[in-house]
């Protein structure tokens, strides 16, 4: 409409709890009204989790794609395309990607694809037919947007996208909801922990790819490995929901550690659990770049992660956390272990942790890396100064 900002309609599988999802509500929640509208295209479904966007200008659609193969989905999305008549379209990973044919059809100016992470039936990117996919319809795309330089380089490397075509952009943390406090908080578990308990844990959903078995594993073993009093005053705690929760329960009940754990399931309100932490774990087979991870060093807490994906562009080994393996028990409850034994290293890598968001993944860093994008697009002009840093 006339007079309006430009729209753009951003185009995910189902708007639900995620590290994507939650990454697009915080970027449309800051970013200045009076420069873009937003609408929020959905392949599938959406939820409650829509009440978490704060502006009421944004509209959310649902194209309610049938299970395999529904031709039809494409049709409805030009449909919506031409309705709204969006300045740009952002699809977001591989589940939207051939939504950039409806946007071009339909005649949609400038054209989007995030990677946000691998997808988890190609959990290294070397599928051949996806591979195909994605050169076949580089085309088509404007842009390409990369979460991580391990994505960027993928996308040149692999996929052929021009370097020229590629903008690497962090995610960014809201660092006044994520705040460190001088004392673990008490979580709301049945039974209260120990006042000298050490408590390891994660967020995230428990799918296969999250890997939440390997972090269940590992602390068994920590826990066998001390022994007495001090095994007995570890705790692990596993926030999220999903086909692992199950599992991992029947392991910790095996292991007769059922009571030295919290698996809550699905919860809301991620700030107070992060203060409720002592070290955070995330045990992932793959990754883009980790909210979690983010939360977790803004909460002021040292993470052990694995060394997949952009992982270590996060996580500064040695300095605000340990890098171990993927699906290597042993070396994870290694490092959980080094943080058990001294709270000093957990204190201080902590607080670097905390500092290095605040000097690298700000959400004003964030915003500012799509404004810029977003308006290069629509004006043709050349990118500006914005670049990620260090």
């Amino acid at each position: 409409m006339s007079g309006q900002p430009p729209l753009v309609a951003h185009v995910i599988y189902r708007l639900a709890v995620g590290g994507l999802e939650n990454g697009l509500v915080n970027l449309i929640n800051r970013m200045p009204a009076d420069r873009y509208r937003h609408a929020i295209v959905c392949i599938d479904d959406y939820t409650d989790f829509r009440r978490r966007i704060q502006r009421d200008d944004v509209t959310v659609h649902a194209l309610h794609k049938r299970p395999g193969h529904d031709p039809g989905v494409y049709w409805r999305a030009w449909r919506l395309f031409r309705r709204l008549r969006p300045a740009i379209v952002h699809t977001r990973n591989l589940a939207a990607l051939e939504f950039q044919l409806s946007a071009f059809l339909a005649g949609v100016p400038g054209r989007v694809q995030g990677e946000h992470g691998r997808d988890s039936n190609d959990l290294h990117g070397t599928n051949r037919k996806y591979l195909r996919l994605r050169r076949l319809l580089n085309p088509l795309v404007k842009r390409h947007v990369a979460l991580s330089r391990d994505l960027q380089q993928w996308l040149e490397q692999a996929v052929g996208v021009p370097a020229r075509d590629i903008r690497q952009i962090y995610n960014g943390v809201d660092s006044q909801r994520f705040l460190p406090v001088p004392a673990r908080r008490p979580l709301p578990t049945p039974e209260p922990f120990p006042a000298d308990a050490v408590v390891i844990g994660t967020v995230g959903r428990m799918q296969g790819e999250k890997d939440q078995l390997t972090l269940t594993r590992a602390f068994i073993r920590l826990v066998r490995g001390r022994g007495g009093e001090e095994g007995a005053r570890l705790r692990l705690v596993l926030i999220g929901d999903g086909p692992l929760r199950e599992p991992a329960a029947a392991l910790l009940a095996e292991a007769g550690l059922a009571g030295q754990a919290w698996l809550p399931g699905q919860r809301d309100d991620a700030p107070a659990l992060m203060q409720g932490l002592d070290v955070f774990v995330l045990p992932s087979l793959v990754e883009g770049v980790s909210n979690t991870i983010l939360e977790a060093m803004a909460s002021g807490l040292p993470v052990v992660a694995t060394e997949v994906g952009g992982n270590a562009e996060l996580v500064v080994a040695g300095e605000t956390g340990r890098l171990v393996p993927s699906a290597d028990a042993e070396a994870m409850a290694a490092a959980m272990g080094a943080y058990v034994e001294s709270p000093a290293l957990r204190r201080a890598h902590g607080e670097a942790g905390r500092a290095r968001v605040e000097a690298s993944f700000s959400m004003q860093r964030m915003v500012a890396g799509y404004l810029s994008l977003y308006d290069e697009l629509l004006t043709g002009a050349a990118p500006s100064d914005f670049k990620e840093r260090e």
